[in-house]
C-alpha cells in the first residue's frame, strides 16, 4: 500500500482552537469510497538521515514544498536524494480543484525575500536541477508572474550552473504574464493539463483546457529553445481515446515531454479514484506517446511532474540533440 503522509504541521491546532479546514469548499461533501490499492503502488516511508537534512534546510529557510503540501507519495525517495520541489507564493491556493491537497482560501501577501531564500536553499542542497512550482494566485494582477521571474533570476545569480524547471499556473485572464516568465528563460516550462477536457468541470473547474494548450504553444512561439512539458493523472474516469486525443493536442502545441501518473485521492472528500490503471496500460501509453513524437515520456503509476526531474532533463537534452542530427 502507499504510505499516507501527514506532514501538514501548519494546521495543527493551538490550545483551545479548532484548526481551520484545509478545504472548506469540500467539508460538506459526502465521503467517497476508497478503493483498495493494488500491489504495484508501493513507496518507501521517509525518515533517512539525508531526508532529515533536506527537511532541515527547507524549514530553516522557511520554505514551502509541494512534496509536503500535496502529500506526494515519492517524498521519501526524492528527499533522500535532496530533491525538493519548492512551492512559491505561499501555501494557500485561490483555486479549489477536486484532486488537489493544497490548502484553499485567501493567500497572504507575497514574501519579497522568498526569491533569495529559495536561491539559498538550492545552493545549500547543491542542486544541479531544481523544480519551482506555485499555488494559483488569481488575486494578483499578474498571477505571480513577476515573482516567478524574480525566483529564476535569484537562482541564476546564486547557482549559475543549476538548470531550472518551473511548473506554473495557467495565468488565466492575466494578459502579459506569460511573457514575463518566459523572458526570465527557465530551462523547462511545465504546465499540467491534469486531465482530459471532459473531466474539467468536475476535476479542474477553475481552468480552461484549450487555454492551457494555448499557453504551452505560446511558450514555444516566444522562445523555441525552452523545453515544454505537461502532465496528466489517470484513474479519474477518462477513456483511453480521450488520453490519445490529449496527446495529439499537446503535440500540436509542440510540447516536448508528457508525464502520466495514477491519481491518488488525498482524502475521502476529494474526487474519487475511479480505477487503478495497470502498469501494462501505462507502458502502452508510453509507447504511443513516443510514436506521436514526444521527446520524453514518463508514464507509470507513481509518476509525478517533478519525479526524477533532474535525470529526465539530461535525457531530454540528449533526445533533442539526437533528433537534430
Amino acid at each position: 500500500m502507499a504510505v499516507v503522509l501527514d506532514l501538514l504541521s501548519k494546521d495543527i491546532r493551538k490550545a483551545g482552537e479548532a484548526a481551520a479546514p484545509r478545504h472548506p469548499e469540500k467539508a460538506r461533501r459526502p465521503d467517497n469510497e476508497i478503493l483498495r490499492k493494488p500491489d504495484w503502488i508501493r513507496v518507501k516511508a521517509p525518515g533517512s538521515p539525508k531526508w532529515a537534512e533536506t527537511h532541515r534546510i527547507v524549514k530553516e529557510n522557511k520554505l514551502v514544498t509541494v512534496c509536503e503540501e500535496a502529500g506526494c507519495p515519492n517524498i521519501g525517495e526524492c528527499w533522500e536524494k535532496k530533491h525538493a520541489t519548492f512551492m512559491i507564493m505561499g501555501d494557500t491556493c485561490t483555486r479549489a480543484c477536486a484532486f488537489c491537497n493544497v490548502k484553499t482560501g485567501m493567500p497572504e501577501a507575497l514574501d519579497p525575500l522568498e526569491p533569495v531564500k529559495v536561491a539559498e536553499a538550492v545552493a545549500k542542497l547543491g542542486l544541479s536541477h531544481v523544480v519551482i512550482t506555485s499555488v494559483d494566485r488569481d488575486d494578483l494582477a499578474d498571477g505571480g508572474a513577476a515573482h516567478f521571474a524574480e525566483v529564476i533570476r535569484a537562482i541564476r545569480q546564486r547557482s549559475p550552473g543549476t538548470t531550472i524547471e518551473i511548473l506554473t499556473p495557467d495565468f488565466l485572464r492575466k494578459d502579459g504574464a506569460l511573457e514575463v516568465v518566459v523572458a526570465a528563460r527557465p530551462d523547462v516550462f511545465n504546465h499540467n493539463l491534469e486531465t482530459v477536457p471532459s473531466k474539467y468541470l468536475s476535476v479542474r473547474p477553475g481552468a480552461r483546457y484549450f487555454h492551457s494548450i494555448r499557453l504551452l504553444q505560446r511558450v514555444k512561439e516566444l522562445d523555441p529553445t525552452i523545453f515544454t512539458k505537461s502532465g496528466i493523472m489517470v484513474g479519474l474516469g477518462e477513456e483511453r481515446n480521450e488520453v490519445l486525443q490529449l496527446m495529439d493536442d499537446l503535440r500540436s502545441a509542440e510540447v516536448d515531454f508528457i508525464t502520466i501518473g495514477q491519481y491518488l485521492a488525498p482524502t475521502r472528500k476529494h474526487h474519487q479514484v475511479m480505477r487503478f490503471v495497470t502498469p501494462d496500460e501505462f507502458k502502452a501509453y508510453e509507447t504511443t506517446a513516443y510514436a506521436k513524437g514526444f521527446l520524453m515520456v514518463s508514464s507509470s503509476p507513481l509518476t509525478r511532474s517533478s519525479h526524477h526531474a533532474g535525470e529526465d532533463f539530461a535525457r531530454l537534452q540528449a533526445a533533442r540533440n539526437q533528433r537534430a542530427r
